[in-house]
């Protein structure tokens, strides 16, 4: 699995920009599918047979998109203005290289310089506006001839195995969820399942709500990455989560409660097959979940998720082994629920 995580995290996919991901993980998909297809909002609705028919319909779910940005405008000097897509850190995006549009066009990210600053501006954080992307144009014309207003542009960030079994790449979040549902359709399932390879969530859990809409499942897990804060000067009540840990199994987000029998299936999953596990110890952040929960008269939802260091930057570090005791814990999820529905 960690070599199809890596080419998903090597593509190039920003909320509303998603083609070139949705066509590699159609590819890998249509061999092992009943019925595929693509809705109007860019989702991937996928169904496989298993050896049960499903009475409640389950729905698995993970995004495509990654964080990223748009050009705005383009200066007389040639320079690119932008807005960042989804909720990137400004701090980390200083000096990082991009690529823009389909022929991923190189620039840089670049700020008036340091001497040139004053020390009131030296205390906070750049604002977008301070921003602009560099591409070696000459003049606006150029620039021109090379990029548009509302092309896409996003993070370059090779994926790399470093450390103590770690991953560094862009995109992580989520193309670990998706990784994992790719795996398990290849497999022998023991009920049907949809697989919904969502559109937009970095932007508000917006192709969700259409997925859910139109698969009206009864029962979802969402597969997902979540914030780790196990850095130097945290407090530990503040750390969230840890890589390496094992799966984050959610109770409640920023914008989810959870069903409790779901969570407590998951939990005691896990420890009856010794996958190590943790939850998240202070709450906040969000996923499809909250769009899918609330989708016509309602879903039982549950959450798993990878602990990722650097979320929404450049470079984001997880563990291998935390990919892994996802998959094998969502597979055991679809198993317990095969037999209880």
């Amino acid at each position: 699995m960690l070599e199809l995580i890596r080419e998903l995290c090597a593509l190039n996919g920003v909320s509303g920009d998603e083609d070139r991901v949705r066509a590699f993980i159609r590819a890998q998909a249509e061999p092992w599918a009943d019925s595929i297809r693509t809705d109007a909002m860019g989702n991937l609705i996928v169904t496989k047979r298993g050896r049960k028919p499903a009475e409640h319909k389950l729905l698995l779910a993970a995004h495509m998109d990654e964080v990223g940005l748009i050009v705005t405008h383009i200066t007389e000097q040639g320079y690119l203005k932008f807005d960042f897509v989804g909720g990137v850190d400004r701090r980390v995006a200083i000096g990082k290289s991009v690529t823009l549009g389909p022929e991923k066009l190189p620039g840089v990210i670049g700020l008036k310089a340091i001497h040139l600053v004053s020390r009131e501006e030296r205390k906070k954080a750049p604002k977008t506006a301070d921003l602009y992307i560099d591409i070696g144009a000459k003049d606006r014309e150029s620039a021109l001839k090379l990029v548009q207003p509302g092309t896409y542009g996003a993070f370059v960030g090779s994926p790399e195995e470093f450390g103590d079994g770690f991953l560094k790449a862009k995109a992580i979040d989520d193309r670990v969820g998706c990784a994992i549902m790719l795996e398990l359709l290849k497999e022998e399932l023991p009920m049907d399942v949809t697989f919904a390879f969502t559109v937009q969530e970095e932007v508000g859990t917006r192709g969700a709500f259409g997925a859910a809409f139109s698969v009206a499942p009864e029962h979802a897990l969402v597969l997902e990455t979540t914030t780790a804060a196990d850095l130097p000067e945290v407090e530990d009540h503040c750390r969230v989560c840890a890589p390496g840990k094992g799966p984050v199994i959610s109770y409640m987000d920023g914008g989810t409660i959870y069903d409790r029998e779901h969570f407590e299936t998951l939990r005691r999953l896990a420890e009856e097959y010794q996958i190590p596990w943790q939850t998240k110890e202070y709450i906040a952040g969000g996923n499809d979940a909250r769009t899918i929960q609330r989708s016509r008269s309602g879903v039982r939802v549950a959450a798993l998720s990878a602990a990722v260091r650097y979320l929404h930057a450049p470079a984001s570090v997880g563990s291998i082994a935390d990919f892994e005791n996802m998959r094998k814990l969502t597979r055991l999820f679809i198993d317990q629920l095969a037999q209880r529905l």
